[in-house]
């Protein structure tokens, strides 16, 4: 247990570094809610390498420190809102083993899109957010490819180190 809560701690404050590092990183590409998603990369991690009820700790838990200390209410509302549904369909696809890791990885990415889309339209009371749908799965997309490549190396080189 105490190993378990040690490697909880150290992969918070991974995520908490890496959506630290995102808002230092400027996205101009002037389509709102377009971010490189950093901090998923721990959580893709923690899915296959724990489970998903640590995934999901570890999820909301990032979100709401990041939100808190880098963001405002709003933020908390649009990533909790794309981070669960995300970690819903990519802990349902890791258990199909329908799609290999980065397959997963872009489905998380996309979902979170869908995800923040779907309360944007429901806070905003209009459905014209839908307009930015082509571009937030295609941004989801290459940051779901780029987040899952990069876990799938680094899994690699975590094979002999047992975490629970």
């Amino acid at each position: 247990m105490k190993k378990r809560t040690a490697w909880f701690g150290v992969f918070t404050a991974l995520a908490l570094i890496f959506s630290y590092v995102e808002t230092l990183v400027p996205v101009i590409v002037g389509i709102p809610g377009i971010k490189l998603g950093l901090a998923n990369l721990v959580i893709v991690i923690v899915l296959y390498k724990m489970d998903v009820k640590t995934a999901a700790l570890l999820s909301v838990v990032r979100v709401l420190l990041a939100g808190f200390l880098f963001g405002n209410l709003f933020s908390i509302l649009y990533s909790l809102s794309g981070g669960v549904f995300s970690l819903f369909v990519m802990a349902f696809l890791r258990r199909t083993n329908w799609f290999s890791l980065i397959g997963v990885s872009i489905a998380g990415g996309v979902c979170h899109n869908i995800g923040q889309l779907v309360v944007a339209a429901i806070v905003v009371e209009t459905f014209s957010v839908t307009y930015y749908i082509p571009y937030l799965l295609l941004a989801g997309m290459v940051t779901g490819m780029a987040i899952g490549f990069t876990a799938d190396k680094m899994l690699e080189h975590l094979k002999t180190i047992k975490l629970v």
